[in-house]
């Protein structure tokens, strides 16, 4: 078995690594802010995807740039190291509420200058009416806008920032070079006709693409000039050597493609960071990394040998803390459900090709090489997946085991063996099926050929939607009805529990088309008002249909929405059906009243004592619990799929919908909106992340879990089935244990068809002296839902979450 080096970090790494994670609350910076104000406010004559890329224009042209921490990969995203820049054409109306306590939120604090906030103060009255989310607003009914308020439905991040949620095709910029693609897109102009109303608009379309596709260029040559200004005074000679180094890379890969693996890496990190300067969508991906830089790892590395394999690693680190250094701020409330400000930038590894009709291994010396890099460096970004299949190496297995246990949280798996075939039904071709990546958390796309938001969509708490069905249609938090109904708990006038699963299936299909609606008006808001030139302009077949992503450029576009609660969900189910109908030991009129004083009192709390004790519980291998949830689930997906996106028809293959259990960390301000469940849950308490079991109740072990995981309706849930598992660090100690999870993986995923599993491997003892003492655990890194975070940077709400997770052994 190959042995990583997983205790090594050159001494740049290590003191640029220290010097991020001592920022606690990082700077805001106003520069985008002022310079998107200035362009929009000159060309508001011109079209919007004129008048957008001549603001990116404008920005990369004047905005601040700098090479610090001796990094061998350079381009900063903000004036300060990881300051976090403002987009005022998606929102202002927090950033003005918000913009002067930043400094105080609990777990996503930003400090503001007074110089800085006289500027927003200054900035955000122009945009005011005129914003992604205020146009949204203004095209919402009354009903939508009621829905959103309760928070049932959330939609908040869609309206409030660019979608992304997709990796671009590297392997295109990589062959073609920025001087390549400007020549793609002056071919496709000399065929357009301006007599045809869909050609008038694709040209100006065009016309941005060029103009962006020109700035981008002239902005790595600033880079190149920066470098050389550095070098002449600069009195290390290895350092000097280095700064002229990259001068020599940028003069190339600012018109030509790449010519060997520092330059590929740079430029792949210039686009993926400029991505993130257009639009502050987060879940911008990498794709398969280890199979579009191979070819110059494998010339440099392993043919001519002008690049030594820790050289190799050290550039890789160096582009991993400059994803750390990348920042998005958000809103307070949608701070919550996206806790430790992640940005979710994933890299993929591993899987499968398509060799003449059939999959075959993919994993090369690279993939190694980029497994190895990630753990020793310990970081939250990137956001590492490894691409499961049945003919994976027992040797790249072992390996990815021991980075779970460097006890960051990554390696994340997706399973090749359900998710090529998933996507093959649904139209994909076969030779894009093997291509698909990991995308954000664990939702997965192809890359560079994929539009926006494979999830990301709207949330939907289940757990609302339970009680209402069981309460008339009344929402128990906000005390409104929606869809009313006759049937009701306090009413005790169920009849049987068959009446009981008809009431949520009028209630959530009701609430489905609800969050649907919504997304299409957001979808169709940003489509008018926030055209995305860069990424559009690298993903197929969006020059060639003169289209941008949002108008249905991309070759494939199937999105998903988020369902938050599910384990509450099946919970809630099996006590109502055992102890209600079944046993009859709970009175309808009883539970309905304990519910409604969230169990307080003796009676009520022994009443509760028998929901949590009494009925079984999903995570324990038990079908009446685990069946009851996956017919549940089916419903919304048997809804779900009579819709299409508004793209459907207009060019991509698909436009339809399909479900997602990436709740990201929202289980916990969802829960905080949530009031009693007849899970024997307290309001106001977390609900289930995931797909995961609710915390403390699945007492049978990881085997149970993902035995009950698989009864999911899975081949539906293409938007992903997450599981977090949380193991002692002792359970992987020796070789042995290694091989126990090795083994409980591939049964996982060959056997029982998973989706996706990560793990968390650290102690609660741990967790909870972190909590006590952040400044002696700065660097401790958890999984918190489909992303790992620094545990010290979270809310306190959210590290009390994990810290509760059931810790199993194997």
């Amino acid at each position: 078995m190959t042995t990583l080096k997983l205790d090594k970090l050159s001494g740049r790494i290590q003191a640029h690594k220290n010097a991020l994670i001592s920022i606690i609350k990082p700077p805001v910076c106003t520069e985008r802010a002022q310079h998107y104000t200035r362009i929009y406010q000159e060309n508001m004559d011109k079209s919007v995807p004129v008048r957008r890329a001549l603001a990116l224009e404008y920005h990369l042209a004047n905005r601040t740039i700098w090479i610090k921490h001796d990094e061998l990969i350079i381009g900063n995203q903000a004036s300060e190291v990881r300051a976090a820049p403002i987009f005022p054409e998606y929102t202002v109306s927090w950033i003005e509420k918000e913009i002067d306590d930043l400094a105080d939120r609990p777990g996503a604090g930003f400090s503001v200058s007074e110089q800085n906030k006289r500027v927003l103060h200054e900035i955000c009255p122009w945009w005011n009416g005129q914003t992604v989310q205020d146009r949204c607003y203004g095209m919402f009914t009354n009903e939508q806008k009621e829905l959103l308020a309760t928070g049932i439905i959330k939609a908040e991040g869609n309206m409030t920032s660019g979608d992304a949620h997709l990796a671009i095709n590297f392997p295109l910029l990589l062959n073609k070079g920025l001087d390549g693609l400007i020549a793609t897109v002056a071919e496709r102009r000399s065929r357009i006709n301006l007599t045809v109303l869909e050609d008038l608009h694709g040209n100006q379309f065009l016309l941005a693409i060029d103009i962006v596709l020109k700035a981008v260029s002239d902005h790595i040559k600033r880079y190149s000039a920066l470098a050389r200004e550095m070098a002449e005074s600069e009195t290390r000679g290895g350092r000097k050597a280095e700064l002229l180094a990259m001068a020599d890379n940028c003069d190339v890969i600012a018109h030509e493609p790449p010519r060997n693996f520092w330059q590929a890496l740079q430029l792949s990190y210039f686009i993926q960071l400029i991505l993130q300067i257009e639009s502050n969508g987060h879940s911008v991906s990498f794709g398969r990394m280890d199979q579009y830089l191979y070819p110059f790892y494998r010339r440099d590395v392993e043919i001519e040998q002008s690049l030594e394999r820790e050289q190799a690693i050290e550039m890789l680190h160096s582009c991993w803390l400059k994803l750390l250094e990348v920042n998005k701020i958000r809103s307070g409330s949608h701070s919550k459900a996206s806790a430790g400000s992640p940005l979710y930038q994933n890299v993929t590894i591993g899987g499968q090709n398509l060799v003449n009709g059939r999959g075959v291994d993919a994993v090369n010396p690279l993939s190694y090489v980029i497994l190895e890099s990630c753990g020793r460096l310990r970081s939250t970004q990137p956001n590492l997946s490894v691409r499961y299949h049945a003919g994976i190496s027992d040797d790249f297995l072992d390996a990815c085991v021991q980075v779970i246990r460097c006890g960051f949280g990554m390696p994340a798996f997706n399973n090749d063996e359900i998710v090529i075939p998933e996507f093959i039904k649904l139209g994909v071709e076969p030779e894009d099926a093997y291509q698909y990546a990991a995308i954000g958390c664990i939702e997965t796309a192809v890359g560079g050929k994929w539009g926006y938001r494979c999830t990301g969509m709207s949330f939907i708490n289940f757990a609302r939607v339970i009680l209402a069905a069981l309460e008339g249609g009344r929402d128990a938090t906000s005390g409104k009805i929606f869809l009313p109904q006759e049937k009701a708990l306090s009413k005790g006038n169920f009849t049987t529990f068959e009446e009981v699963m008809a009431a949520w299936d009028t209630q959530i299909r009701y609430y489905t088309r609800k969050s649907i609606e919504i997304e299409y008006v957001v979808d169709t808001i940003l489509e008018e008002n926030a055209h995305d030139i860069l990424c559009s302009a690298l993903v197929d077949d969006c020059i060639e249909r003169a289209k941008s992503i949002k108008q249905g450029g991309a070759k494939y576009d199937w999105v998903s929405g988020l369902q938050v609660g599910i384990a509450n969900l099946g919970n809630s189910l099996a006590s109502v059906k055992k102890l209600v109908f079944e046993q009859g030991i709970i009175g309808q009129q009883q539970l309905a009243e304990a519910l409604d004083a969230n169990f307080e009192g003796l009676n009520h709390e022994q009443l509760r004592q028998r929901l949590i004790n009494g009925a079984p519980k999903y995570g324990n291998d038990d079908d009446s619990v685990d069946a009851l949830l996956a017919s549940a689930y089916q419903t919304y997906i048997s809804e779900i799929v009579n819709y299409h996106n508004p793209r459907y028809g207009r060019g991509p293959i698909g436009g339809n919908y399909y479900a997602g259990t990436s709740s990201i960390s929202a289980n916990v301000p969802f829960g905080a909106q949530t009031m009693a469940t007849p899970d024997g849950r307290k309001a106001k308490t977390p609900l289930a992340e995931g797909a995961s079991p609710a915390s403390g109740t699945d007492h049978l072990g990881p085997t149970a879990v993902i035995s009950s995981v698989a009864k999911l309706p899975t081949h539906s849930i293409l938007g992903g089935v997450l599981l977090n598992q949380k193991l002692n660090p002792s359970t992987l100690e020796n070789t042995s244990d290694r091989m126990k999870l090795m083994a409980l993986l591939r049964t996982f995923f060959e056997v029982h068809k998973g989706w996706h599993i990560q793990y968390n491997i650290v102690s609660r003892e741990t967790l909870v002296e972190a909590k006590k003492h952040p400044d002696q655990y700065r660097d401790l890194v958890v999984r918190v839902a489909g992303y790992s975070a620094f545990f010290t940077a979270l809310s306190p709400d959210t590290q009390d979450d994990i810290i509760a997770r059931t810790e199993h052994t194997l």
